[in-house]
Parts: structure tokens; C-alpha cells; sequence
């Protein structure tokens, strides 16, 4: 079963559902054209990380785009 692993941040209010869905639906598709395979096992899990959940350098995403 193929397993696609979305990780994005989350931003003004993150995205939508129906961005959500467009994007495993798309993701899904590619994978279908280059292998194959998957089309009804394929599964898209979709992570947002809000900018206070990471840091570059010791700050988080966060304090760098308030400087």
C-alpha cells in the first residue's frame, strides 16, 4: 500500500478542505500514472505544522517572519 506523507505549514488559517482533497486526489493520480499501481489503496495523510511548531537556527518560523 502506498503511503504519501504531506508535511506543510500551516498559514493564514491553513488550507482548505477542498485544497486538501484536490491535493490527494493529484498526488494520488501521479503515483497511479508513474507506477501503476494504488489507485484505491493509495493513502495521503496531509500534516500541517503551525510556524510556532518549528524553528530554524534556535527561532521558530514564527519570531523570523515577525524581524
Amino acid at each position: 500500500m502506498p503511503i504519501i506523507n504531506v508535511k506543510m505549514t500551516h498559514e493564514d488559517g491553513g488550507a482548505t478542505k477542498e485544497q486538501k482533497e484536490r491535493l490527494a486526489k493529484e498526488l494520488t493520480d501521479t503515483f497511479v500514472n508513474i507506477f501503476g499501481r494504488g489507485e484505491k489503496t493509495c493513502v495521503v495523510t496531509i500534516d500541517e505544522v503551525h510556524t510556532d511548531n518549528y524553528a530554524i537556527g534556535g527561532k521558530t518560523i514564527t519570531s523570523l517572519r515577525e524581524t
